[in-house]
């Protein structure tokens, strides 16, 4: 049971706010699931019979906050080669299967990365939750069960694509025999109005449930991958409610040249004609983009969800960082999914974004730095779920979601300098105690509120029936791959007028520009 009040005496406390301030030794005055005081001595304002945190020797940090994150991929760490994103999906989720996952195994898949992130110090997610062949309630309903049983603040989407396969590649219908294609046409998809019965069900049951820790979102996937009527119903949603809307753009070149041949424009200007990219947009990827495109994110506010692992795994290229961060732009951090990123540990992503631009731009006094890269994983993911009580910083009156680390580590030992060291040398393993809303959900390393052994355990027994469904994924996927890759050669063979590859200039000769 958590009390009304709590109190971390005696902390290294980093707030991340405004002033980016280091308390050497400080406490932490918590009421209503809210800090209501940080700073030496202020223990004395807590409220009798406060419950009393020992933080000797513990650097209280604000929660890490997944800024983008797919949790149907969290059985996949390990499943999948190194291929450019059109092959990769093809074998995560190949256009002719027709599986249904079990409630108990979304519950279990779910689950998974909740005990992951938790124990990591990730106190919030914003999971764009896909679903194969077709959303339905119960696997809706299992998947924020486990966010509601483990405590986690998750905010959540239905992303769910509902255009042939065809519609959402250039090149792919003229490439593809006629009986493959007819079956393309014929696999499975909703209409514009199931989906959004489901947004209205969804949006009833769960959002601000759980004390406001669980909030809806919506998601078309990417712009070309449903109904330009559903795209624009889903933008209605958002501004209405005020909670985002996750759109994938321009993750990859092939993505720039589906642009080019099928709409005649940019992905990010054919969001921006059709009114859905707004504040409440968060942008994910955002690689092959242009001065325009980002003078247009900037303009209407959207932020952008920056996956450097998953990036770099794929191949899709390197974010424009640091132009995209002058233009005004919030950028936050993600791991994407565990099949991109081969595991689920966003400190290795705040590492990563902080090293990879570096090869960027010979001018090193634009390079990231560490106070950067904390901002980003911690208040501008929490910026971009649009929460009205916000999050990711310590300072009255913001939620307290809150990790503790122990300093007597060995990425702290020496203690040079915290930022850095947080960036650049934890990993995870020093979290030790972890709040969400005020409340321990994590204690000595351990969940508090599920019983994490069972649930591995039984994760573990679900093993077979998985490795099954990948083994079918992959015979469907055979039989497309070689028209995909026919289909990325050609995209590859078109001219865009950029490069966001790490290719020397020596390398560069006759690729098209």
């Amino acid at each position: 049971m958590t009390p009304a009040a709590t109190v971390i005496r005696n902390a290294t406390v980093l707030t991340l706010d405004d002033s980016d301030r280091l308390h050497p030794r400080a406490d932490v005055v918590i009421e209503g699931g809210l800090i209501r005081a940080v700073g030496p001595g202020t223990a004395a304002s807590a409220s009798p019979g406060a419950g009393v945190i020992d933080g000797t020797g513990k650097l209280v940090i604000p929660g890490l906050v997944n800024g983008h994150f797919h949790s149907p991929g969290n059985f996949m760490k390990g499943a999948l080669e190194n291929w450019p994103l059109e092959l990769f999906m093809l074998y995560e989720v190949p256009p002719l299967m027709d599986r249904l996952a079990t409630p108990r195994f979304a519950y279990l898949r779910t689950m998974l990365g909740i005990i992951e992130m938790l124990k990591q110090g990730v106190t919030a997610v914003h999971d764009d939750c896909f679903f194969v062949p077709v959303v339905t309630g119960d696997e809706v309903d299992a998947v924020m069960q486990a966010y509601q049983d483990a405590g986690m603040r998750a905010t959540v989407t239905l992303d769910q694509p509902n255009v042939a396969e065809t519609a959402k590649y250039p090149f792919l219908s003229e490439i593809l025999p006629a009986p493959l294609r007819a079956r393309m046409e014929a696999a499975p998809r909703m209409s514009d109005r199931e989906l959004l019965d489901h947004y209205a069900r969804y949006i009833d049951r769960w959002h601000n449930r759980a004390g406001g820790r669980l909030r809806a979102a919506v998601s078309c996937s990417a712009p070309q991958r449903v109904t330009p009527e559903y795209f624009r119903a889903l933008g209605r949603i958002a501004q209405e409610m005020d909670i985002p809307y996750d759109m994938h753009i321009l993750e990859t070149r092939l993505q720039r040249v589906l642009g080019q041949e099928v709409y005649g424009k940019s992905l990010v200007r054919y969001a921006h004609d059709m009114g859905v990219l707004t504040e409440q947009a968060m942008v994910i990827h955002a690689i092959w983009v242009d001065d325009e495109d980002i003078r247009l994110i900037a303009d209407s506010g959207a932020s952008v969800a920056h996956n450097p692992v998953s990036n770099l795994k794929i191949g899709s290229g390197i974010m424009r960082w640091r132009q995209l961060r002058q233009a005004g732009i919030n950028v936050c951090l993600g791991n994407d999914e565990a099949n991109t990123d081969d595991g689920i540990n966003l400190w290795t992503v705040g590492k990563v974004a902080g090293l990879m631009h570096n090869v960027t731009d010979p001018e090193f006094r634009s390079w990231i730095t560490p106070q950067e890269i904390l901002g980003a994983l911690t208040h501008a993911g929490a910026r971009a779920m649009r929460l009205p009580v916000p999050t990711g910083r310590i300072a009255p009156g913001w939620q307290a979601d809150l990790t503790m680390l122990d300093l007597s580590t060995l990425p702290f030992t020496p203690l040079n300098d915290i930022r850095r060291q947080l960036v650049y040398c934890e990993t995870g393993g020093s979290v030790r105690t972890v709040l969400v809303g005020g409340e321990v959900v994590v204690e000595g390393g351990r969940l508090t509120r599920v019983d994490e052994e069972a649930l591995l355990a039984e994760a573990r027994d679900s093993a077979a029936e998985f490795a099954d469904y990948m083994a079918r994924c992959k015979t469907a996927a055979d039989e497309l791959a070689p028209h995909y890759r026919a289909m990325y050669d050609r995209a590859l063979a078109t001219p865009v007028g950029m490069d966001r590859w790490a290719l020397p200039d020596s390398a560069k000769k006759g690729l098209p520009q």
